[in-house]
């Protein structure tokens, strides 16, 4: 048996994407708080890390007429979740996020590609990250998405970068 949180290395299956109903928002924020955890402890970043949300935020989200909420699933097990707002030709990747065990198996990408694909009026996407997290600038910018040249200052050690791609 696996123990939680240790690496799971599994065989190329593809992921596939669930849209989520109001029901799944209990699973989205334990999803959530997990995957954001360890960015959480690095950075200690209490204000603004998804790791430190209320549950109450997730359902706020979710009733934000512009945001849906996919789950990412690998088989019939939930392993991350990704959040779009969709302003039509413009479409911004809010969140993606994958359980940590889940994580470097390329299930983010083929997440990615997925959810340009339902989204067929977007010429425009975007997103942030942190910037000193370089295998998660590489994994967007190995996407096609390119940094703007915007970026905020959130706290000592800790910025964001703002990307886009154009279709």
């Amino acid at each position: 048996m696996q123990e939680e949180g240790s690496e799971v290395r599994v065989e190329k299956r593809p992921v596939t994407l669930v849209r989520a109903s109001f029901d799944d928002c209990p699973e989205i924020y334990e999803l959530q708080i997990k995957s954001f955890q360890e960015l959480l402890e690095k950075y200690q970043d209490y204000d603004f890390s998804p790791g430190a949300e209320k549950f109450e935020r997730t359902i706020q989200r979710f009733r934000e007429p512009i945001t849906q909420f996919w789950l990412i699933a690998l088989g019939e097990r939930h392993i991350g979740a990704i959040r779009i707002c969709d302003f039509g030709e413009l479409c911004k990747i809010k969140q993606i996020f994958i359980l940590p065990q889940y994580q470097g198996n390329g299930f983010a990408q083929e997440a990615i590609r997925l959810v340009e694909t339902l989204y067929p009026d977007a010429v425009r996407w975007e997103l942030d990250t942190i910037l000193q997290e370089e295998k998660l600038c590489y994994l967007y910018e190995k996407m096609g998405y390119v940094r703007t040249g915007k970026t905020r200052m959130i706290k000592e050690g800790m910025d964001i970068v703002f990307y886009e791609k154009l279709k």
